[in-house]
C-alpha cells in the first residue's frame, strides 16, 4: 500500500497499524526527516520516498518504482496528505488557498489516477481517501479546506461507481476534529463548540477497518455524541443545517 503524508498525524498512526498487520508499505511525505524517523522505527522492509502529491511527475516515478518491486502492482492507496488553515478567508493569501487546493484536491487526483494501472492488477485493491466532517456543510474559517473535502467526497462517490466493476473499492474516511499538528494554532468557536474528540489512532483504526470491509463508501469517525449530532443535522433541512453551523461558528 502507498500512504501519502505518512510522516505525521493520521498518516503516521495508519502506517504503524498497517505495518503491524503485515502490509508492505510505500511511505511518502514531503518531510524527509520524518520519513527517516519512520524508517528507524519500522525498518527497511518498507519503502520511504520524499514526494509532493501535487507533483504528478514525481508521483508517477515513485509509484512505478514501488510497483516494480512487487510484480508490477500494489494493493492499496491511502490518500492522506493534506493541508489546513483556519481563519477568515481573506486572512490568508491567495497563494495559501491555492496550495491547500493543490495538495488536497490535485494531490488526490494525481495519486488516484496514477495508481490505477497498478491497483487494477492488485489483490482486492482499495483506495482510501481522507475526507472530513467539514464536507457535511461548508465551514466558515475553513472555507478552502472544507471545499476541498467536498471535492474528495464527490470524487470518492463517482470513482467508487466507476471502478466497482474492475474490483477496485474506493471509499473515504470522514472524521471530526483530530488532535494532530494540523490543528496546532487553529482556534475558533467551532473548534470549541464541536471539540477535538479524536486521536490519530482512532482514525487509524477505522482506516484498518476500511481495508477489510468493502461495503461502505463513507466512514464517519467521531465519538458517539458527535456522530449522533452529525446524523441529526445532516438529515435536517438545509436552512436548519446552515443555522447550526452558523451558531457553532459564532457567526
Amino acid at each position: 500500500m502507498v500512504i501519502t503524508g505518512a510522516g505525521a498525524g493520521i498518516g503516521l498512526a495508519a502506517s504503524r497499524r498497517l505495518a503491524q498487520l503485515g502490509w508492505t508499505l510505500c511511505l511518502t511525505d514531503v518531510d524527509e526527516v520524518s520519513l527517516e524517523a519512520l524508517r528507524t522505527e519500522l525498518g527497511d522492509r518498507h519503502s520511504y520516498q520524499v514526494m509532493n502529491v501535487a507533483d504528478a511527475e514525481a508521483v508517477a516515478v515513485v509509484f512505478a518504482a514501488f510497483a516494480a518491486t512487487h510484480g508490477g502492482s500494489f494493493d492499496g492507496l491511502l490518500n492522506n496528505a493534506g493541508l489546513l488553515s483556519m481563519g477568515a478567508f481573506t486572512e490568508f493569501s491567495l497563494a495559501r488557498h491555492q496550495l491547500i487546493t493543490r495538495v488536497n484536491v490535485e494531490g488526490v487526483l494525481n495519486c488516484t489516477h496514477l495508481a490505477h494501472r497498478y491497483l487494477s492488477k492488485g489483490h482486492n485493491p482499495t483506495v482510501i481517501n481522507m475526507c472530513s466532517a467539514s464536507a457535511d456543510y461548508g465551514v466558515p474559517e475553513l472555507a478552502t479546506y472544507s471545499a476541498s473535502k467536498f471535492w474528495v467526497k464527490g470524487f470518492t462517490e463517482a470513482i467508487n461507481l466507476e471502478w466497482e466493476a474492475q474490483g477496485i473499492h474506493v471509499c473515504d474516511i470522514a472524521p471530526g476534529f483530530v488532535g494532530t499538528s494540523m490543528l496546532d494554532g487553529a482556534a475558533g468557536e467551532i473548534v470549541d463548540a464541536v471539540g477535538v474528540n479524536l486521536t490519530s489512532e482512532d482514525v487509524a483504526d477505522v482506516i484498518v477497518a476500511a481495508t477489510e470491509d468493502r461495503t461502505r463508501v463513507h466512514w464517519v469517525v467521531d465519538n458517539a455524541m458527535s456522530r449522533l449530532q452529525r446524523a441529526i443535522i445532516n438529515k435536517a433541512p438545509t436552512s436548519l443545517h446552515r443555522r447550526a453551523i452558523k451558531q457553532r461558528s459564532g457567526m
